[in-house]
């Protein structure tokens, strides 16, 4: 019975605080599709003979709930369990606004 009691308590904070899961922080590029937005991250390594720093990007596919993701923005996504073909994220939160899109916010307004 010691041996359920503490497995248990071992598994009780893990559940409280969730698994930890990867997470990333990327430019929205696209919010076509409909609860879905395309992000770009940027990736910088060293490269391995060199030494010099060199720039790669990566678009990853996130799911974006309430569609509340604009292009442009600076967004944390967090990785999630397959939701589509593509899609293996989901909008965490939006870190930073673009100044564009709110432009195009007070542009409708102001007609």
């Amino acid at each position: 019975m010691t041996a359920t009691t503490e497995n248990s308590q071992a598994a009780t904070p893990e559940t409280t605080t969730g698994a930890r899961r990867n997470e990333k922080v990327g430019n929205v590029v696209s919010t076509k599709m409909q609860k879905t937005i395309v992000v770009e991250v940027e990736m910088r390594k060293a490269h391995p003979k060199y030494k010099r720093i060199v720039k790669s990007n990566k678009k990853f596919y996130a799911h974006d709930e309430q569609n509340s993701a604009r292009v442009g923005d600076v967004v944390r996504i967090r990785e999630s369990r397959p939701l589509s073909k593509l899609k293996r994220w989901a909008l965490e939160e939006i870190v930073r606004r673009s100044s564009l899109s709110q432009i195009e916010d007070a542009a409708p307004k102001a007609v």
